[in-house]
């Protein structure tokens, strides 16, 4: 329960946290400590004009550029705007095609929508006249694919939904490497002696037939690393649904989660119902949505559990956007951890959700510092990009993406 300031009034003190609460259901991620913040900040700045107001929570509650048109959204409807009906009506009509030089609107309106009017009802495209049903055929394509391609940052809570379903019903295939062990194989393969001579002293040693062995297959092991910072809690809630479903596959699937600190999620990840699994991991996780420590996250990883969960064959999944905080020296740091990990199993694969953005360059410090050591740089900011994860986990030459500025030589294919 958040306490209410004296000073500031109870009505528009419960409007404060009722507006918070639309903004964290549209996606923003925000805790109670911006909502003290902001009471408190409004007792020292004092609410006689509009725009001062606006000023305040806008300081106190956003902190990622991103967010800035839903904030602004989001304050103009629920403050009561003056174009408050004209915003509405824009808002929840259905999606029409735009005309050629218009100017699209932001693309977290329908979120906003859904966490303003939750109960709201949907409403059918009008038809379209008659000469344009020809035209239209042309250039529409399924809701199925408009889904795969939609960015998790951006959906609707119907979409995301139904993205979380898309994803539940991967069948995953990991690619099977072969082990020091053999195990009985028709011929071609290499000649059992001691199976054929077996097999013959059954039989009197009259009929000695040959029998052949071939090395024994086995899926690598899988090692989830997911950042949960506040810039990555969207697309690291997504992609635990993912990390459920790779547990299906047969092999051994170790998870692990980290902001501040590292959290091993293995046990909890276990559940058969993967909302419930999911759920169970944001109530126990200290540090959802908070601050970054990548470098002292894998620090830990590689000193106290690389041993116990990551054998030299296994597969390393790191989600994080690589933003990593701190001096030149926790740069650097950053750096060597990425070095141990890469050194520690057979693949290192990095999925960022910043390579949505077409023109990525890797200009940010930690980004340079890791970039080097991973063998597959890859996107994970919709379905479509976790489909083709999938493929790569499976074997799939053409789906790999080299990474930028790698210098590690690729991993060795049968």
């Amino acid at each position: 329960m958040i306490p209410v300031p004296q000073r500031l009034g109870s009505h528009l003190a419960e409007n404060v946290v009722h507006f918070v609460r639309v903004l964290r259901t549209a996606g923003m991620p925000l805790g109670t400590d911006r909502v003290q913040l902001a009471q408190q900040a409004l007792q020292v700045a004092g609410l006689e004009r509009r725009e001062d107001f606006r000023a305040v929570l806008r300081a106190c509650l956003l902190d990622r550029i991103e967010h800035s048109e839903l904030f602004d959204q989001a304050f103009a409807l629920f403050w009561k705007d003056p174009d408050l009906v004209g915003r509405m009506r824009a808002m929840l009509l259905p999606k029409v095609q735009l005309q050629p030089g218009a100017v699209p609107g932001p693309k977290e309106s329908r979120r906003l929508a859904d966490a303003l009017f939750p109960h709201q009802p949907k409403t059918e495209p009008p038809e379209p006249p008659p000469e344009q049903i020809e035209f239209e055929a042309t250039l529409t394509v399924s809701d199925r694919e408009l889904l795969r391609q939609a960015d998790f940052d951006t959906m609707s809570a119907d979409e995301w939904r139904a993205a979380r379903r898309l994803i539940t019903r991967l069948r995953p295939v990991f690619e099977p490497l072969p082990t020091r062990r053999f195990a009985p194989a028709a011929r071609p393969g290499t000649l059992d002696w001691r199976a054929s001579l077996r097999h013959g002293a059954r039989r009197g040693g009259e009929l000695i037939l040959p029998r052949w062995r071939a090395p024994r297959e086995q899926a690598a092991p899988l090692v989830v690393l997911a950042d949960i910072s506040g810039s990555m809690s969207r697309y690291s809630r997504m992609l635990l649904h993912l990390a459920h479903t790779l547990r299906q596959a047969q092999t051994t699937v170790e998870s692990f989660v980290f902001g501040t600190r590292l959290t091993r999620i293995t046990r909890l990840m276990a559940r058969r119902d993967p909302d419930i699994a999911v759920s169970e991991v944001v109530r126990a996780v200290q540090d959802w949505s908070g601050g970054t420590r990548i470098s002292d996250s894998l620090r830990l990883f590689n000193r106290r559990w690389a041993r116990r969960v990551l054998p030299g064959n296994g597969t390393v999944l790191l989600i994080s956007d690589g933003l990593e905080r701190g001096d030149a020296a926790a740069v650097k740091a950053l750096g060597e951890e990425m070095a141990h990990l890469s050194r520690s199993c057979r693949r290192l694969i990095w999925l960022n959700p910043l390579l949505r953005y077409d023109d990525f360059q890797p200009r940010a410090a930690g980004v340079r510092a890791m970039l080097p050591h991973v063998d597959d740089f890859l996107p994970a900011h919709n379905v479509d990009t976790l489909e083709q994860l999938v493929a790569v986990l499976g074997g799939q030459r053409h789906a790999v993406a080299s990474p930028v500025g790698s210098t590690r030589p690729p991993v060795a294919r049968r």
